[in-house]
């Protein structure tokens, strides 16, 4: 448990400052809800992840919260912009790590 609680909290640490406050388990929470990694996959085919290109067109962390935003106006999934942050540094982790 405490080795978790310090991974955490590196991981926090590590996130740019436009994540700084990122509530992490809200955003993995909304990923699932949303059925993010589904709709990836109608899109890309797989599993969905070959959408998370970090030698493409996301090239900083606030690009990568805009393309999160576009999602969330395009499927109109009525995130606030904390959630919308929230599953950006969620993704940021899991694959860019923009820092």
């Amino acid at each position: 448990m405490v080795l978790l609680a310090a991974w955490f909290a590196l991981a926090v640490q590590a996130q740019p400052a436009i994540f700084k406050d990122a509530d992490l388990a809200l955003g993995q929470e909304l990923i699932a809800t949303n059925k993010c990694e589904a709709c990836h996959a109608r899109r890309v085919g797989g599993d969905g992840s070959d959408i998370y290109d970090p030698g493409g067109r996301i090239k900083t962390a606030a690009l990568l919260r805009g393309m999160v935003e576009y999602c969330n106006t395009q499927l109109n999934l009525g995130m606030f912009p904390e959630e919308v942050s929230a599953v950006a540094a969620v993704i940021n982790q899991r694959h860019y790590k923009f820092k």
